[in-house]
């Protein structure tokens, strides 16, 4: 699973997260996590059939725009009816591909796939016996970071081993840059989100003040909660999507730095006996 993970995301990183999050948002459908109103009542326990008025005359109907009864509600309904169809969507897309992104990452940043030990091993072992055209043929068949770093510097190093290390320094600054634009799509759900909890809080204030506006009387709390509900909760969605991508980033982007500080060391060192040494043994 985990190697066929990591070939989609190698072939087509974007393909590779919005099937992820195409899984997870059909498996999330199927088993009924969905929010709905559906879930405001129990379909084992239904809701009890309202008591007989009293003879008191009854409170006037509620307007059109006011906030539905929240008293037989779960949160997660609750969530849904003040977020809407379009501001839910928008933060379950961009929670699952934000997950499907942080979770390939994570795969592709691993030091065992970017720095393979038995790459090192072996490479050294070719080079130790002389034997320079299997160790190239060995880095070059590796598709790691490692593996073609060594490979960019054993093909120049027939020119003289300050061209091998510039090739070095140029391939190792493609593949950074490879991982550096993967995680920026993090970032950019870290931003993007609560930039939509700020539309939709000042989308959920212009719906109160309409009411207030619309209102020929004082109008009553209950009638401004529908646009109140949709402005607080559209804001701490977005804060609640951005706050886990941030961090993400951060934790991501200092591992990337690492494995970069550590292929330098590595390539240094295996490298390094080129500098004053003939690769062809003469």
């Amino acid at each position: 699973m985990r190697r066929c993970v990591s070939w989609l995301w190698g072939k087509n990183a974007a393909a590779a997260a919005f099937c992820l999050a195409f899984v997870v948002l059909a498996s999330a459908a199927i088993n009924g996590w969905m929010p709905s109103s559906a879930y405001s009542q129990d379909p084992d326990n239904p809701a009890p059939a309202p008591a007989t008025p009293d003879p008191a005359p009854a409170p006037a109907a509620a307007p059109s725009g006011a906030a539905p009864s929240t008293g037989d509600q779960s949160l997660l309904a609750f969530y849904y009816n003040a977020l809407g169809i379009w501001y839910t969507l928008s933060f379950l897309t961009m929670s699952f591909v934000g997950v499907a992104l942080v979770v390939m990452n994570i795969l592709a940043t691993q030091r065992n796939a970017v720095i393979p030990p038995a790459l090192i091993a072996q490479f050294e072992a070719r080079l130790n016996e002389k034997q320079y055209q299997e160790a190239y043929e060995m880095a070059r068949t590796d598709e790691s970071y490692l593996g073609q770093v060594l490979a960019a510097g054993m093909t120049k190093l027939s020119a003289g081993y300050d061209k091998a290390v510039l090739a070095m320094q140029e391939v190792a600054d493609e593949e950074n840059m490879k991982l550096e634009h993967r995680i920026s799509y993090i970032a950019l759900i870290g931003s993007l989100a609560p930039m939509v909890g700020l539309y939709g809080t000042v989308d959920g204030m212009i719906a109160a003040f309409r009411v207030i506006a619309n209102s020929t009387a004082q109008p009553k709390p209950s009638e401004l909660a529908f646009g109140i509900s949709t402005a607080l909760v559209t804001t701490i969605v977005g804060l609640f999507i951005a706050i886990p991508m941030v961090i993400a980033y951060a934790y991501l982007r200092n591992t990337i730095a690492k494995i970069s500080l550590d292929i330098g060391i590595i390539t240094g060192s295996l490298m390094g006996r080129f500098e004053t040494a003939d690769p062809k043994g003469k």
